[in-house]
């Protein structure tokens, strides 16, 4: 494949005339350019890249149009929070769940449609994991993000469903395009096939070591699934792909209304999945859907409560209001006005009275499913929500102090400037400690760490004897623009050493609890890292004594 796919003269007619419209266009929104790239298709299906929009203006346009290039601009805050994120789909599979709000797309894995951006990339590279991941870092690294910190998601309904040949495959197949992207690749790639090598767990264990001392290295690996596919077993099955982090589908934490979407588990399956995923120092991600059939405007409110208690209390958290897809069972109900959906003031209501209630310890990821307007038949259809209701908040009064509402970006920072929060709060199965420093003036978060330490009952004894009697540290992560491996820190957060300090921190923590010896649940490409602050390899995680 060219670097960039203007060398045809219908290419660069097209690429001119979406170049013009973005210049043109005077109410713009974070959703403009996506209409006028699905207006001007590459091939009749596929969008443009981001990239290839960058390379036509530097090459096709004969004037200089600061409008343009702000627009094109690929968005800095992909890389602000610390890392380079990649997406990629599996493949198209079906789900256990008959969920009634879920997609129902043939050429896309289940609760996924075709024209979600990420869903495109992924159709356009046929589900190769090895091509998804190659080319999205050279489309990364050719707008100017730094890629040698990368945080691996890997989406498509339910992972654990997938046969273990294929997920052992797919994420070697992500570990050996991690490897082969260095700081000179500059070329994507075509699919070389849609079937994917058989490959054993020592073929793993060799790319994964590999790329420790890679260019691009994996510092996070995240996978998909749902609670009652948790289990003691599927835990250490992951953390043996390198897995650091679950997104997992709460939906809703009333029986009766996962009930009524046939969703084919129930509240206590989520509790006992937040329990394993815990103890095994997961990072924990939900899904949580207001709106939903059989809900309402005041049981989400109390829905949205629940979920900070201690049988659950995520990390991070994504907000889907339910969205009215076609072909779908809740579609169904909708036509036949059974079910209907919120009001836009309906939705406003309930995100105003819950965002202020999320903890200082989660990061709200996302308010919205990234699915474009005119796939929603009815429910939500404004990028900006998000925005919108945020900015209504503010003129009352009221901040929303998640992680994402503070984290720091590109600013820079000075040692003295920033303070050390503490913030202690109860699990089922451990007392968990949030530590953060933050800037005194504005309270921005500049870095943080995620220390579980385990109940008695659970210290005694673990499903896992490498981790059992240890206090564990589940995530440390330090925010602000992208450096490299080797880069000093010049006023940005990255290497100012404060992960030293909050390991540090932890470490003593963890004696005055009296705990003999310290776990990290160490990504791949941070095991350099973890070396350095004196922790030894061990099988599935890496420890030091206290």
């Amino acid at each position: 494949m060219k670097n960039f796919d203007i060398d045809t003269e219908k290419h660069r007619k097209i690429l001119l005339n979406i170049l013009d419209e973005i210049s043109k266009e005077k109410d713009w929104n974070e959703s403009s350019l996506q209409k006028i790239l699905r207006k001007y298709p590459k091939n009749g299906k596929q969008m443009f890249r981001k990239d290839e929009l960058v390379a036509a203006y530097t090459t096709l346009l004969k004037r200089s149009d600061d409008t343009v290039e702000e627009r094109i601009r690929m968005k800095p805050t992909r890389t602000n929070s610390g890392v380079a994120t990649v997406t990629v789909l599996t493949k198209p599979y079906p789900c256990p769940g008959k969920c009634i709000y879920c997609p129902n797309d043939a050429n896309m894995p289940k609760s996924y449609i075709s024209s979600e951006p990420g869903a495109q990339r992924a159709l356009s590279n046929k589900f190769n994991p090895y091509a998804q991941v190659f080319n999205r870092l050279v489309a990364l690294k050719s707008v100017g993000h730094n890629i040698e910190k990368v945080e691996l998601i890997v989406l498509g309904g339910t992972w654990n469903f997938y046969i273990e040949q294929y997920r052992l495959s797919f994420i070697y197949e992500c570990f050996r395009a991690l490897n082969d992207v260095g700081k000179d690749t500059t070329e994507y790639i075509d699919p070389e096939s849609t079937s994917l090598p058989i490959v054993t767990w020592e073929d793993l264990e060799k790319v994964q070591k590999e790329n420790e001392n890679a260019y691009c290295r994996n510092v996070g690996l995240v996978v998909e699934t749902r609670p009652d596919y948790i289990s003691e077993e599927e835990v250490i099955h992951m953390r043996r792909l390198g897995c650091t982090k679950v997104q997992i589908g709460i939906q809703s934490l009333s029986n009766k209304v996962l009930r009524k979407n046939d969703i084919g588990r129930t509240r206590q399956d989520t509790q006992r999945a937040f329990e394993i995923l815990r103890r095994m120092g997961f990072k924990i991600h939900g899904h949580w859907m207001p709106n939903l059939y059989g809900s309402s405007v005041k049981k989400d409110i109390a829905d949205y409560k629940k979920l900070w208690s201690k049988k659950f209390s995520p990390d991070e958290l994504k907000i889907y209001p339910t969205s009215i897809i076609e072909n779908t069972k809740l579609h169904e109900l909708y036509l036949k006005d059974i079910y209907k959906p919120y009001t836009d003031e309906e939705l406003e209501y309930v995100l105003k009275r819950i965002l202020p209630l999320t903890p200082r310890y989660c990061r709200l990821t996302r308010i919205i499913r990234d699915i474009p307007a005119g796939d929603i038949v009815a429910g939500n259809k404004r990028s900006n929500l998000r925005q919108i209701v945020e900015m209504s908040l503010k003129k009352d009064g009221v901040f929303v102090g998640d992680i994402r509402n503070r984290e720091i970006k590109g600013e820079s920072v000075d040692l003295k400037d920033l303070v050390l929060e503490q913030i202690e709060y109860e699990s089922t199965v451990s007392r968990e400690i949030f530590l953060s420093y933050n800037t005194k003036i504005d309270d921005k978060i500049c870095g943080f760490l995620r220390l579980s330490l385990p109940k008695k009952k659970y210290k005694r004894k673990h499903f896992l004897k490498e981790i059992e009697g240890c206090s564990l540290i589940r995530e440390v992560h330090v925010y602000g623009k992208v450096l490299g491996i080797k880069d000093r820190s010049s006023g940005e957060s990255q290497h100012l050493g404060l992960g030293k300090k909050l390991i540090g921190i932890a470490e003593e923590i963890s004696k005055d609890y009296g705990f003999e010896k310290i776990s990290v649940i160490s990504a791949i490409g941070t095991r350099e890292y973890y070396r350095k602050r004196g922790f030894s390899d061990g099988e599935l995680y890496m420890d030091k004594k206290l």
